[in-house]
């Protein structure tokens, strides 16, 4: 169901784009005229939240009911639903750790890469704009050189865009041995794992949890990506 906000947003969208009235934009897109003129009285709550930020952030291992109960102690007059609505907006669960996983078997080791071309890494990162549009970044490294050999950027990624990606750098630098990936890129589905990786003759390393030293690397380039360019370069 579209939240009555996105279709503000529709409504506002068809007024400049076709040029029409509030009440034909309304009528087509199937939205009330009193709702799109609704503007919410609701208070903020603006110290609430700040406060419930503070307890959250001291004490990381308190859930919702015992900060609600700290915050009753403070004077605040919020009950157990208010608190709980605002700790999932505020995401106040970052700072309780999650269950680590641990692995039913033993794990074979990586083999040595040598030369150039031998292996290349390849992974995301997914970033936001100003006006909170997401979008992503398609990195992929020699293992060997450490040299970033593209970075493509989109909103979204189809498999098809990765495959032309690829193949695009394969002419012109040639054929890798092995693709190193990270699970996320391994759930773009089986266009990109086997039929692809027989067509350019190499091998697939599938991981199952991030490797500290390739991920490292990643993270330095993705840091050196969203750095701002210096005031003379």
């Amino acid at each position: 169901m579209v939240m009555p906000a996105r279709r503000r947003d529709v409504v506002r969208h068809f007024q400049q784009a076709y040029a029409v009235s509030e009440r034909r934009a309304c009528r087509v897109s199937g939205f009330g005229r009193a709702a799109h003129r609704y503007q919410s009285c609701r208070d903020p709550l603006v110290e609430l939240r700040m406060r419930l930020q503070e307890l959250a952030l001291t004490r990381v291992r308190y859930g919702y009911r015992r900060l609600h109960v700290l915050l009753r102690r403070e004077g605040w007059r919020a009950n157990h639903k208010l608190v709980y609505r605002l700790y999932q907006k505020k995401a106040c669960r970052s700072g309780r750790g999650a269950k680590r996983r641990r692995a039913c078997r033993y794990r074979s080791g990586r083999p040595a890469v040598g030369k150039i071309n031998d292996c290349w890494a390849m992974d995301f990162m997914s970033d936001k704009l100003f006006d909170d549009r997401p979008f992503r970044i398609l990195t992929i490294v020699d293992c060997h050189t450490r040299e970033a050999l593209a970075t493509a950027l989109r909103t979204h990624f189809r498999a098809y865009q990765v495959i032309d990606g690829l193949d695009r750098l394969a002419r012109l630098r040639g054929k890798p041995r092995s693709i190193r990936v990270d699970r996320r890129v391994c759930e773009m589905g089986s266009r990109i794992r086997r039929p692809h990786a027989r067509s350019m003759g190499l091998s697939e390393q599938g991981r199952t949890r991030r490797l500290q030293a390739q991920q490292a690397q990643r993270q330095r380039l993705h840091r050196g990506l969203q750095q701002p360019p210096a005031a003379g370069a």
